[in-house]
């Protein structure tokens, strides 16, 4: 096979303890935490990877990985007549290091002595927490034609946004002239870019690293064993050490792209995408996002309004209302219900007949949502039993709290994992 997919290799990084999106990463990694209903966050990047035509990639992990690891395997299965693969490359303790991974870059370096068993030129680096669609092979024409050592991938963004990320300066041929690591907003003035007339239109005047990276092989392999052995991050040492000495181009993408860094970027991720034309486009015929085939009924919907809303397969609904919220896999709503602007995961099995009546004897709620319940501002994670008359009401007038069957972070309630919430229960 020729092309570029024998001549890159992805890595996709899958993120430290994801504390930010607690209690989503309680029992999971970030690139494990469901998406949209059926996805998970890792689905993204290896979905741009396969539609880019790269069918070789290692998923980097060492937080709670078990579920991530079982999805993977469960998902990605290949031709026989394909050299294509997903791999997953756990921290592991080797006699020459015996430590975990200390950063994005550690995390690779450690990673090497697998990658470099393959054949290939390039080396992209993608994070496994970011929702977005990109066509890999143009930001590789960019490299090649620039005759670049490094491409980072970059978005305009506004002032608002600057202090949150790696803001970069360009010469007329977009390489990267300066580089500052997440600047104060007193310093800013002096990071104006010209992003185009576009972008300047939107008040986006400064180039953000999207923290997607391309390295042609050698360049990488200097870096990180050679020239910087003890660096272990991209953003904070390898790249702003690497703007002197080596050609580091800027590639500028101008669609969707959101980090999905804490609960409440995800809850927005999420909701938008319920929107009359979201920003991030499930319906594209070109852009496929792959997830785990399942083999579930349809969804099945009773006496319902709904407005704005996504329902997965598999769902049972007799609510008297949903709206603008994204409804998972399996999920059980019962009779006169209202969801508004909430993410309801779903659940992993359905119960039985015989175990809903044994939940009754027992007093417990039977997986899924109950009767008459009022669910707004909201994420419902995985498997929740939630009673009878339960009224869950998130906004800013609560305070941010951690409990044992919630969380409530910037006014969105979390339910957690499991969770059982009581017949009447109030939040």
């Amino acid at each position: 096979m020729t092309g570029i997919s024998t001549s890159v290799v992805a890595v996709i990084l899958g993120g430290g303890a994801g504390s930010r999106l607690y209690p989503l990463t309680a029992s999971r990694s970030k690139p494990a935490v469901p998406i949209a209903g059926k996805y998970r966050l890792v689905d993204i990047p290896i979905s741009n990877c396969i539609n880019s035509n790269i069918n070789r990639m290692f998923v980097l992990t060492q937080f709670n990985s078990a579920s991530l690891n079982k999805h993977i395997k469960n998902t990605y299965h290949f031709s026989a007549f394909s050299t294509g693969f997903v791999d997953i490359l756990a921290a592991e303790q080797t006699p020459d290091n015996p430590g975990w991974f200390q950063g994005t870059a550690d995390a690779v370096r450690q990673s090497l002595r697998h990658i470099s068993n393959l054949e290939f030129e390039y080396i992209l680096i993608l994070s496994g927490d970011q929702l977005y669609q990109m066509d890999f092979s143009e930001m590789l024409n960019a490299h090649k034609a620039g005759n670049a050592d490094i491409t980072i991938a970059t978005i305009p963004v506004d002032a608002r946004d600057a202090p949150e990320f790696g803001i970069l300066k360009t010469n007329s041929e977009s390489m990267i002239t300066s580089f500052i690591e997440k600047p104060k907003a007193d310093l800013l003035p002096e990071w104006v870019s010209d992003t185009g007339a576009d972008m300047q239109r939107l008040g986006r005047h400064y180039l953000a690293s999207m923290g997607i990276y391309i390295f042609t092989k050698q360049v990488l392999y200097d870096l990180l064993t050679s020239h910087h052995p003890q660096a272990t991050d991209f953003g904070k040492e390898i790249i702003p050490n690497s703007i002197s000495g080596y050609k580091v181009a800027s590639y500028q993408y101008e669609g969707y792209w959101t980090d999905i860094g804490n609960i409440y970027s995800f809850y927005e991720a999420n909701l938008a995408l319920t929107q009359e034309i979201p920003p991030f486009n499930l319906f594209d015929n070109n852009k496929t996002v792959y997830s785990r085939a399942r083999m579930l009924p349809p969804a099945k919907i009773s006496g319902t309004t709904l407005e704005k809303t996504i329902i997965a397969e598999g769902s049972i609904i007799h609510a008297s209302r949903i709206e603008q919220s994204v409804v998972g896999i399996r999920a059980r709503i019962g009779h006169g219900t209202t969801i508004v602007n909430a993410y309801i995961m779903g659940n992993d099995y359905y119960e039985t007949i015989e175990e809903m009546d044994y939940d009754s004897v027992k007093g417990l709620p039977r997986i899924g949502i109950g009767e008459r319940c009022y669910i707004k501002d909201a994420i419902i994670d995985k498997n929740c039993r939630i009673g009878n008359d339960v009224r869950i009401n998130g906004g800013k007038h609560l305070a941010n709290t951690d409990h044992a069957l919630y969380t409530v972070k910037d006014g969105i309630v979390v339910v957690k994992k499991t969770a059982v919430l009581p017949d009447g229960f109030v939040i």
